[in-house]
């Protein structure tokens, strides 16, 4: 069943279309929370809000082809509203190692292959240092492996900046994680193959 077919039965009310369509996203959507928080089980809470949601508005994405986009510019506002609602900042400080495990799908997808070694977990406790529009293009560019174009529509920001943003994230995430590691700080940008490259694998 393809995207299309599948979002045309959750429309309809085929529950067993629903279940399938939460199952495929599940985890995208608590990667991206889990990112965006910094904490697992409030990442989970908003995980099964946000899917509230998508049920509630599912008769509002009219385009197929445009779903997950239509997904997660809703996950990225619940993660953004919970923030403004705990009015403080995601979490800066390190998160432990043993506290990365994977989060609510069983299934093999990219963010929990993402999290699954130590390297990844470091670059995800390197993400927490960084500033909030930074770290934002990290998850969405590098770790989601979505287009320029795409995050400047969704941050409502022009493409230039987001370019010039995503150089500068980069830059920023490589001195955070030599920082963890305990060496010196680096002074340009990371080479091509490097945290980005093993982030969007």
């Amino acid at each position: 069943m393809d995207q299309a077919q599948l979002l045309q039965r959750c429309q309809a009310g085929d529950e067993l279309a629903w279940e399938v369509l939460v199952r495929t996203h599940q985890g995208r959507v608590c990667a991206i929370a889990w990112h965006y928080l910094g904490d697992q089980d409030e990442a989970l809470d908003l995980a099964q809000d946000i899917f509230v949601r998508v049920y509630r508005s599912l008769d509002t994405c009219t385009d197929p082809a445009r779903f997950e986009h239509w997904l997660l510019r809703i996950v990225r506002n619940g993660c953004i509203d919970r923030l403004r609602r705990r009015k403080a900042r995601p979490p800066r400080q390190d998160i432990p190692a043993d506290e990365m495990t994977s989060l609510a799908s069983q299934a093999a997808d990219p963010e929990q292959q993402w999290l699954s070694t130590s390297r990844q977990k470091l670059v995800h406790v390197a993400l927490q240092r960084l500033s909030e529009i930074n770290r934002e293009i990290i998850v969405l560019k590098d770790i989601q492996g979505l287009p320029l174009e795409q995050i400047a529509t969704m941050l409502d920001l022009p493409l230039g900046t987001v370019k010039s943003r995503s150089s500068r994230a980069r830059v920023e995430l490589a001195r955070a994680i030599v920082e963890l590691e305990g060496g010196p700080a680096p002074a340009g940008p990371p080479p091509v193959g490097g945290f980005g490259a093993e982030a969007a694998s």
